[in-house]
């Protein structure tokens, strides 16, 4: 009894991970291929495993006919009833064949069969394997690289990191070990594709929730996340104990969970807001360090205007306007940040009426009434040397302005503008932050990015209709 065919099967199916009916299916199916490929596709064949003798067996089916024409397919009744003496006409008969010499083609096309049929069984067992691990953390190590992306050796399967989701801080060389989130499973023709990704908001949430036994624990919630892969990410939180602080379980004794965080990321700056459902609360938390001293909510439009001291609002808006823009995304929101100065301004009925003439704006507007030109009528005698370069085209059209809107002299339209207060004018202070912001004195709206760059990890409460204005001085808790 030969059992080398039935030693192999079991060392493929332990190496492999592959069942054992899949390999007999296998080589039944390549047996077949190769016979008929040796004698002929209308050869009507039965091939079978023999777990006893360890041996593939090959029956060739021949019908029984009074006249034989095609040996291949037919048999004669004499014949027949050699192999069973009550044939008879019509039935088919069935004769074992020698596949001991099939020769090398057949071979080859049998090992072909073999091995394609060993890449599907694979491909399934992967695809089942980690269809539902979406979302996921997977170890891996580095083994090649192939046109920008990473081939990731996960162990039993190979992984895709592309160009698009790495950080575009890192680099990576052959055998580094490597951290990413299952982002999709693809199951296609040829393979089954794991793709990775390390810039997804969800993999800094699954960072923190490896790091923080509160999160894990089901005690503290990711209610946001909102990244600039390898530069820098806001992540909100919230507890449901009273007696634990969100904020400081993320970042842990002498912050050595947020540190082991970063760590993983190479250096990308992460900030832990508190997370509040009052969006003006919120945007305070969210625009942090820098302080508000008032945030208008828009309900309707999803929008939140907030005034910052003249002095902290390149703090507020952040390194070409990072920490504005991070905030948007997280809580989902529209963000108008302005400075006090330019609020008051904007109460001013002088200051909106400058910003009817064509080609004014409200920096330039700013810039006039720290100089003193502060109406329509100011700006049209004033000497375009004292103001700025650009300033005469401004001046003709406050000339045009008094005239259309019918004033028969600038004086008389001094009178019947008010003038502004002091306090509404002040000039801004021209001290800058180091964050590489714009100056005070200047805004800047932001406004979320889409649903893929977002991607909140729970929906965020919403809060009272209507417009709302909050003092944080006064009315936050």
């Amino acid at each position: 009894m030969d059992l080398t065919l039935k030693r192999i099967i079991d060392q493929v199916s332990r190496e492999k991970g592959l069942e054992r009916k899949v390999l007999v299916s296998a080589l039944e199916e390549a047996i077949k291929s190769a016979v008929k490929k040796r004698y002929g596709s209308q050869l009507e064949l039965e091939v079978s495993y023999n777990e006893a003798q360890g041996e593939i067996e090959v029956f060739q089916f021949r019908t029984v006919v009074e006249k034989v024409s095609d040996s291949i397919t037919e048999m004669s009744l004499e014949e027949a009833k050699e192999f069973d003496p009550e044939s008879e006409l019509g039935d088919s008969i069935g004769t074992k064949m020698d596949i001991s010499s099939l020769g090398r083609i057949a071979a080859q096309s049998a090992r072909q069969v073999i091995i394609q049929k060993m890449k599907s069984a694979e491909r399934d067992i992967i695809h089942e394997e980690f269809k539902d691990r979406e979302g996921e953390l997977v170890n891996g190590i580095v083994q090649r690289f192939e046109r920008g992306s990473v081939i990731v050796n996960l162990g039993r399967a190979e992984a895709i990191l592309p160009s698009a989701e790495q950080i575009p801080t890192e680099s990576y060389r052959r055998g580094d070990r490597l951290r990413g989130l299952i982002l999709e499973v693809r199951r296609t023709t040829r393979d089954t594709q794991i793709i990775l990704s390390r810039t997804h908001p969800k993999f800094l949430a699954k960072l923190f929730e490896l790091e923080v036994p509160e999160i894990a624990e089901g005690i503290v919630q990711i209610m946001g996340v909102a990244r600039e892969p390898g530069s820098r990410s806001k992540i909100a939180v919230s507890s449901s104990d009273a007696d634990v602080d969100p904020v400081g379980a993320c970042v842990g004794m002498r912050g050595s969970r947020v540190q082991a965080v970063v760590q993983e990321l190479r250096g990308e700056k992460i900030d832990i807001v508190p997370w509040n459902p009052d969006p003006a609360k919120y945007v305070y938390n969210a625009l942090a360090p820098a302080e508000c001293t008032q945030v208008t909510v828009d309900e309707a439009n999803e929008a939140l205007e907030v005034v910052v001291p003249d002095d902290q609002l390149s703090l507020a808006i952040g390194r070409q306007g990072q920490n504005v823009r991070l905030a948007a995304r997280l809580l989902g929101w529209k963000i108008d940040v302005t400075s006090e100065t330019r609020f008051a301004n904007r109460q001013n009925p002088n200051y909106l009426q400058m910003l009817e003439l064509p080609g004014m704006t409200e920096n330039i507007a700013d810039h006039l009434f720290k100089k003193g030109i502060t109406s329509v009528v100011k700006l049209a005698r004033a000497n375009p040397d004292e103001i700025r370069k650009d300033a005469v085209p401004l001046i003709e059209e406050a000339h045009k302005y008094i005239e259309e809107h019918g004033l028969e002299s600038a004086e008389s339209a001094e009178e019947m503008l008010e003038e502004p207060d002091e306090a509404m004018v002040s000039p801004a202070p021209t001290e800058e932050s180091d964050s590489g912001a714009e100056p005070a004195g200047e805004e800047i709206k932001a406004t979320p990015m889409d649903s893929d760059q977002q991607a909140p990890l729970s929906e965020e409460t919403k809060g009272q209709e209507g417009i709302q204005t909050l003092h944080p001085e006064t009315d936050r808790s």
